[in-house]
């Protein structure tokens, strides 16, 4: 190896070694240039950026103020000129779903809440679903001036995923409801053959390696009358915010469809049907009220006493299973569904987050009935939609409760 082949590979390992100190000075934060064990200086972008992250980990919720006989800390205080500096820096600094994390654990962390009531806060955040979930529970504090500037965030992010979810959910949910209109003398395009083939099982040849199928197994068309009524019974408490958003969403692409009757009803002790707003999930957002306790039982009873065809209704029951009203009464109309043809579906997260803390008693005794609680990601819900239409086994993931 040559003197110069030395020299380079030295001053690679060089740049290799300043630049892991580099990221662990930005992970570590710290105050100064020492302060933090690595002896590693900022400067310039980095230097910015460690001061973003600072503001929001590196000090206590009510930092940000100078102290008397103290240093000053960091932290964004209470002023909404700084929160509006400090967003514009996480932007440029940091991808969206960064922006998005460091936004939640502002709010969480720092109790920013009240600023998002100011217009011109909300014009500076990255808007996503948890976001629209915290000014739907700001909704009822909410003055005048903002609440036009709320309703264009939470449209922004309904547009985004509608146009995430609306092909897939109408081509998964129209295959599913033509399925499920079977015809025995179907055209030959309508052909099921895998149902015409386990139909015919009985007329196997041997001798010719074939099935001779006597009798043909057909999709229908499934007509422009409504064939099928679907019900989502949504648990509006605090912790289901993000599931009561997408369910909106999916309430109305259900509705956009003409083979299907959809109703949507919310509840925390109280039950409300927002069916007559399903044209638009803006509407039916800002028609909710996250928060306040929780009557699944109640609100189960308002879906049964909406239901006119039992065999060609699927309920849809989207709650953590913390039930405040009559356990025992709960299970017994969940039981009488079920008897009645209905098909029962207990999902305890529509969200991308996976299941969050529920009943777990509650979650068993639906198990027992046949309606096993689980969560779904948005990506899952028209599968398990499909599955409930057609009466199949819904594909529940491993982590099922």
């Amino acid at each position: 190896m040559t003197t110069g082949t030395i020299t380079n590979a030295a001053g690679h390992a060089g740049t290799d070694a300043a630049e892991r100190l580099r990221r662990w000075r930005l992970v570590l934060g710290g105050e100064g240039d020492g302060g933090d064990g690595t002896g590693c200086a900022l400067a310039g972008s980095d230097a910015a950026m460690d001061r973003t992250l600072e503001a929001l980990y590196g000090g206590r919720p009510d930092a940000g103020r100078e102290r008397a006989g103290g240093p000053r800390e960091a932290g964004l205080g209470g002023s909404a000129p700084r929160v509006a500096r400090w967003l514009g820096d996480i932007r440029t600094y940091f991808p969206a779903s960064v922006v998005q994390v460091m936004q939640r654990d502002a709010i969480d962390r720092l109790g920013l809440s009240a600023l998002l009531l100011e217009p011109e806060m909300l014009e500076a955040v990255e808007a996503d679903v948890h976001l629209v979930g915290t000014l739907l529970s700001l909704n009822k504090a909410m003055p005048e001036t903002t609440k036009e500037t709320a309703r264009a965030v939470v449209r922004k992010v309904v547009q985004e995923l509608e146009k995430r979810l609306t092909t897939r959910t109408r081509a998964t949910l129209n295959g599913a409801l033509d399925r499920s209109a079977r015809v025995s003398r179907p055209r030959h395009r309508d052909i099921d053959w895998d149902r015409t083939i386990r139909a015919n099982l009985k007329n196997y040849l041997p001798e010719y390696r074939t099935v001779v199928p006597e009798r043909l197994v057909g999709y229908g068309r499934a007509s422009q009358s409504v064939k099928k009524e679907v019900i989502l019974c949504i648990d509006q408490s605090g912790s289901m915010a993000p599931s009561v958003v997408y369910a909106s969403v999916f309430g109305a692409v259900l509705a956009s469809m003409r083979a299907l009757d959809t109703r949507l009803v919310v509840f925390d002790t109280a039950v409300v049907d927002l069916t007559e707003q399903l044209a638009d999930p803006v509407d039916v957002l800002f028609g909710t009220q996250l928060g306040g306790g929780t009557d699944i039982n109640r609100a189960l009873a308002y879906c049964q006493s909406r239901i006119t065809r039992p065999a060609e209704t699927v309920v849809v029951l989207i709650s953590d299973l913390y039930e405040g009203g009559i356990r025992d009464e709960m299970l017994k109309r969940v039981a009488a569904m079920k008897a009645s043809g209905v098909q029962f579906v207990t999902l305890l997260a529509l969200s991308d987050e996976g299941a969050p803390a529920y009943d777990r008693d509650h979650a068993a005794a639906l198990a027992a009935l046949g309606a096993p609680a689980f969560a779904c990601t948005p990506d899952l819900f028209p599968d398990v939609m499909a599955a409930a239409l057609e009466k199949r086994p819904l594909p529940i993931p491993d982590t099922a409760a």
